[in-house]
């Protein structure tokens, strides 16, 4: 088991944080999704078998999540529908960094004809795929499907996002409500993480709306809001977790699960 991530995965990692996902200052709530990864690539056990579902198309058909499992059997599925063909690869500019490990996606399928083998995988992954999904149930069954028996599921999802990707945006789960989904299809959450909180949550919805001012005020409403009020956003997210006046409730951006096949 590797004691810490190396050198070239770092950078990687970097590259995600700071120009992909911008979880600095644009979409804080990825910065569970690349926590888990790099928990895994130190973890997880070499040679067994890993699939990705996901939807590489939109970078170039490039998976992000391959770099994290260079001794693991990689399997990454890009499940972008043809709907998708029109906005393309609009997100590639994003990885055009020579540290980014570009590994392109194994193969492009719909998600009720993977061509995979039963019980082939020893994880499945689903990073923040879910909502963009139609059909749920094929979805599910298609991953129970696939998964062996004592296999494990993680599912990377938003609690608070923009209708985006339109027209293929289609819900938005709680991991209570994914679990009882995963429940139908053999499977038991195990665990369940939970990223950021209100103030988090208000600077999300903030980095969007600016982009609904014209090109003329845009630039000195995102001053506004970069230098005077984002930065105390983040750090009363941190400072400030929990509810004190309705425990048990929670307000967070993403969440993530994990959860086994019995």
């Amino acid at each position: 088991m590797k004691s810490e991530l190396d050198k070239k995965l770092r950078k990687h990692i970097e590259i995600l944080e700071n120009e992909v996902f911008f979880t600095k200052n644009k979409w804080p709530h990825f910065s569970l999704l690349l926590k888990d990864m790099s928990e895994f690539s130190l973890k997880l056990k070499a040679n067994l078998t890993v699939v990705s579902l996901e939807r590489t198309l939109l970078y170039g058909g490039y998976s992000l999540l391959a770099p994290f499992f260079d001794k693991q059997n990689f399997i990454s599925i890009d499940c972008s529908p043809s709907s998708a063909d029109d906005r393309g690869s609009y997100n590639e500019e994003l990885i055009n960094n020579s540290n980014f490990i570009k590994i392109s996606t194994s193969k492009r399928a719909d998600i009720s004809n993977t061509g995979l083998e039963d019980c082939l995988a020893d994880l499945v992954l689903i990073p923040n795929l879910v909502h963009h999904i139609a059909d749920q149930d094929m979805l599910f069954q298609e991953m129970a499907r696939i998964l062996k028996p004592g296999g494990k599921v993680y599912i990377f999802e938003p609690l608070v996002r923009e209708l985006h990707q339109i027209p293929d945006d289609f819900l938005r789960y709680t991991p209570f409500g994914i679990a009882a989904v995963l429940k139908k299809v053999g499977l038991e959450m195990e665990s369940y993480d939970l990223e950021g909180g209100p103030f988090s949550v208000i600077a999300y919805c903030w980095t969007q709306a600016l982009q609904y001012f014209p090109d003329q005020d845009r630039k000195k409403m995102e001053d506004w809001f970069y230098n005077q009020h984002f930065i105390d956003l983040m750090k009363w997210d941190i400072e400030h977790t929990d509810n004190k006046v309705r425990p048990f409730t929670k307000f967070p951006m993403s969440f993530s699960i994990k959860a086994i096949k019995n």
